[in-house]
């Protein structure tokens, strides 16, 4: 569900663009994706909690509006952010 704070400064340290970097595109997206997966595990064993799926469609949509912002301002940066995430699109 939550990710550890070292796993997030494992991801921020991955992803990020320069030092001091936390909240670039990337990082965030990085941190969704993981967030993401870790819910997408929930639910595969509570199929009926149905907050949890609410919870997992926000976080679904605040991850694909950051993906937009980027494939707009550098299609490149994005290209990279979901080849190395995995990311179908």
């Amino acid at each position: 569900m939550t990710i550890t704070n070292e796993r997030k400064q494992d991801l921020i340290g991955e992803f990020r663009r320069s030092e001091g970097d936390t909240g670039s595109p990337e990082v965030q997206i990085a941190i969704l994706t993981t967030r993401i997966n870790g819910l997408t595990e929930h639910l595969r064993a509570h199929k009926k909690d149905y907050a949890c799926r609410r919870g997992l469609l926000m976080l679904v949509s605040r991850r694909r509006r950051l993906l937009d912002y980027l494939k707009r301002v550098d299609p490149q940066r994005y290209l990279d952010i979901i080849r190395r995430l995995d990311i179908r699109k």
